[in-house]
């Protein structure tokens, strides 16, 4: 037992350090195009740091005013910094999310890679095949940048922009083959409105995110043909086997095409007007020429070009992709879309489900 001078002069405990706060994950967006910046507003909802890169110095200045006239006039945006310097804008980021048109993604990148921190994790948010290649984005992302693909991740679901930007409820799916890779993403990007889940299949949440624009566009067409809901419901729901056989012929899991990237992208995408491949699918369907439909719309309807690449990758493995061929009929060989429907109605019957097998020869359906 010490003495009473002994404990007198004993140092007195001294209180313990404060826990230091973690700092906010820093969030670079590559592109200012309507869905950039509602990845921007939600990641910057979120609580993080985020800096848009965009080549426009006008729009970058409204940014960082908390505005983006172009595309969303009057919108009022949570604090980020618009920037047209690389530098500045990928200075220290944890994430790297690529929002720009899908064939312009390998060039934009192979750009930008030296400005890419060697431990951020690079995430596409373009939803397409490169033409030429048959690469899904992330495959792009990856020579591009020459990054491990632990480090590769895709946000996908329903996402509409318009929607997101008004801060409507949604939920989407952070794809990426590290499983703690695609939980720090979504941490960064989950708000009071949007529920992230996570999923290491980033095979198949591409394809669906990919082929969902070209379904959409059939959609589109035919609705404005004067088609109801037994036609969008078909194409809709044929479009989804299409989407799976393709998927897992590339290694994806079968449940993938049941969640927030395969049923609930694929809704959204084919029945709101918000859909840029779907009004293109509405011009054709009223007759408008395929380069005068593309141009009505403005910006980029992904399928128009990812149609192509697909059905590439669809032949490369003996898929058979029977909606993807009509929308590429109509897009690149001038078929009319009237004629694609009714050869789509005239193809051999078949059994629905895994089976997929033809009716023996000679078989007739109908009265």
């Amino acid at each position: 037992m010490r003495s009473a001078s002994e404990r007198a002069e004993a140092p007195s405990p001294q209180p313990a350090a404060p826990a230091e706060t973690p700092r906010p994950p820093r969030v670079a967006v590559i592109g200012a195009g309507a869905w950039g910046t509602a990845f921007a507003q939600l990641s910057a909802d979120a609580g993080a740091q985020v800096r848009v890169l965009t080549r426009d110095a006008e729009l970058a200045r409204a940014l960082s005013a908390g505005a983006n006239p172009r595309d969303y006039p009057g919108a009022e945006l949570p604090p980020m910094a618009g920037c047209v310097d690389p530098a500045q804008a990928l200075d220290g980021a944890d994430f790297v999310a690529v929002a720009v048109s899908a064939q312009a993604v390998g060039g934009v990148m192979a750009g930008l890679a030296r400005f890419v921190p060697s431990t951020a994790v690079l995430v596409s948010l373009s939803k397409g095949v490169e033409v030429g290649t048959g690469r899904r984005m992330s495959q792009v992302l990856h020579d591009a940048v020459h990054v491990p693909p632990q480090r590769v991740a895709a946000v996908s679901g329903p996402n509409l922009a318009g929607e997101l930007i008004r801060r409507q409820p949604s939920a989407t799916v952070v794809a990426c083959p590290d499983e703690a890779a695609a939980r720090a993403l979504a941490r960064a990007m989950a708000t009071g409105y949007l529920r992230p889940y996570t999923n290491t299949d980033l095979v198949g949440v591409e394809i669906c995110g990919a082929m969902k624009n070209i379904v959409a566009l059939a959609v589109g067409a035919a609705q404005a043909m004067g088609f109801g809901l037994n036609t969008a419901a078909t194409l809709m729901t044929r479009g989804l086997a299409e989407i799976t056989r393709l998927g897992l012929a590339l290694g994806a899991d079968l449940e993938t095409f049941a969640g927030m990237a395969g049923i609930a992208d694929l809704a959204a995408t084919c029945l709101s007007p918000l859909s840029r491949n779907h009004r293109v699918g509405e011009e054709l369907g009223r007759g408008t020429p395929v380069p005068d439909a593309i141009a009505a719309v403005g910006g980029t309807a992904e399928a128009v070009q990812t149609c192509l690449a697909v059905q590439g990758l669809a032949r490369d493995r003996g898929v058979d992709v029977p909606i993807t061929d009509g929308v590429v009929a109509v897009l690149h060989q001038g078929v009319p879309v009237a004629q694609m429907g009714r050869e789509l109605l005239a193809r051999p019957f078949r059994s629905e489900g895994s089976r997929y097998e033809a009716w023996p020869a000679g078989t007739v359906a109908g009265p």
